[in-house]
């Protein structure tokens, strides 16, 4: 065990430093090194155990979009070289790459940028040849970056019927579930468009449990989900579809071409390897709390519901870790990841991460040894410009103002200007959320 931390400043940085290493850990350019690699003298391709001969290919392509696509393009290209012929991702966070056409798209909603970038994407995809490699790089925030509106359907329908089931709560599951069966690329359809060629999708996840048919709205992966799915999810969340939307889905759903199931030709063959995900950004911050004198706990990877709820079950361990050493003696780190949701009621500035950092910082006790953080990896919580906050037991000094910024939705506002934001600009990857609770021995008090 390291040396022990006994005042604030102290645990804050720590807190701060494994958020960071986390983050790092899940970089796109990092994994894709470690997982894809040429071999026999750069005659072999190797993606985790897959090899593929590249002699038996014509050309080797890259096709798909997320967050992190520029990056996973980039590292692509330093590993293939001249093996490399040329592709498109879209992404909201472009790279220099020279081989791979990079679209510049936005997120979480869709824009005709996105449009006119998935349709280079699948331009890739169609003039793929049954000789051909199509790496297929699929990463969180590919739901929105890849978009293709089926034909029928108007892209500004489409963000209507996203933004509603995003303010009502909904999970990803439900959301995906829509957009699958309003898309000409996901649910499948990316790969179905790729064959004959041979598709390899390399996956960073953004999903808890890393369901490939979930992850980015699963382009490359078979769909469970139906148009009747889709059309229940809108009734269950109160959302009116616009008609474009509505008259889609019930053609879907009365026999109009469903998406491709795990028995579809299109996806059976494809090779899905996921090369990142919450575990990957856990360990890494478990690295650095280890480094920094503290025992790392993972309390779970899968956190999901509401982020005030799952916020106070979190203090609640990291109290009994401090009052009674269970499950864990301080100096002690509790991580977790996954992704929770907020049911928005107000039209106030923020996102999950700082719902759960505000309500954190409601539930701590001023003369507590812990600071709690919590980060969206991509660097942008909701629709802000930071990634989340950390926060301590005398955070707020003005209780009224916090319930208050709550009940409006309103903790960017609230934390507007304080020194807990936590400001990473883009970060190139896509794992979803990271929280950590920094916890010392209650016997320190004194020393602060």
């Amino acid at each position: 065990m390291g040396p022990r931390h006994h005042d604030t400043a102290d645990r804050r940085t720590a807190a701060v430093d494994c958020l960071t290493a986390g983050i790092d850990a899940a970089h796109p350019r990092r994994v894709v090194e470690e997982t894809v690699t040429l071999d026999d003298r750069g005659r072999t391709l190797v993606v985790d155990d897959t090899r593929i001969d590249l002699a038996a290919i014509d050309d080797v392509l890259v096709a798909g979009g997320g967050n992190a696509a520029g990056h996973v393009a980039a590292a692509l290209e330093s590993i293939l070289g001249d093996e490399l012929d040329g592709g498109a991702v879209v992404t909201d966070d472009p790279v220099a790459v020279d081989r791979v056409s990079i679209r510049e798209g936005t997120h979480p909603l869709p824009s005709s940028e996105n449009v006119d970038g998935t349709r280079d994407v699948l331009a890739v995809a169609d003039a793929a040849g049954a000789d051909d490699l199509v790496l297929a790089v699929v990463t969180g925030g590919a739901s929105a970056l890849l978009a293709a509106p089926a034909a029928d359907v108007a892209l500004s329908d489409l963000r209507e019927v996203t933004e509603a089931l995003l303010e009502r709560g909904a999970d990803i599951e439900s959301i995906n579930a829509v957009r699958k069966h309003c898309s000409a690329v996901k649910g499948g359809r990316l790969a179905g468009r790729a064959g004959p060629a041979r598709v390899v999708g390399l996956v960073l996840s953004d999903v808890i449990g890393d369901p490939l048919g979930v992850i980015a709205s699963g382009p490359t992966a078979p769909d469970q989900t139906t148009y009747a799915d889709a059309i229940a999810v809108l009734e269950e969340y109160d959302v009116t579809p616009p008609s474009s939307v509505e008259a889609h889905l019930e053609r879907g759903r009365d026999g109009d071409g469903e998406t491709p199931d795990a028995d579809d030709p299109r996806v059976r063959t494809v090779d899905n390897h996921v090369l990142a995900n919450a575990d990957t950004a856990i360990e890494g911050a478990a690295r650095e709390a280890a480094a920094s004198g503290y025992d790392p706990v993972v309390l779970s990877t899968r956190v999901r519901g509401e982020a005030r709820a799952a916020a106070t079950t979190h203090v609640a361990v990291a109290e009994e870790i401090a009052a009674t050493g269970r499950p864990v003696e301080p100096p002690a780190a509790v991580l977790s990841g996954g992704e929770t949701t907020v049911t928005v009621r107000g039209d106030g500035d923020g996102g999950p991460n700082l719902e759960f950092s505000l309500q954190g910082a409601l539930e701590l006790d001023p003369d507590a040894p812990i600071v709690l953080g919590s980060v969206d990896t991509d660097g942008f919580d909701g629709g802000t410009d930071v990634a989340g906050a950390v926060v301590d037991g005398e955070t707020v000094t003005d209780r009224r103002a916090a319930t208050t910024a709550l009940r409006e939705n309103d903790a960017g506002g609230f934390f507007a200007g304080r020194g807990e934001l936590v400001r990473t600009g883009a970060t190139g990857t896509n794992v979803n959320d990271l929280r950590i609770l920094v916890v010392d021995d209650p016997d320190d008090y004194d020393d602060e």
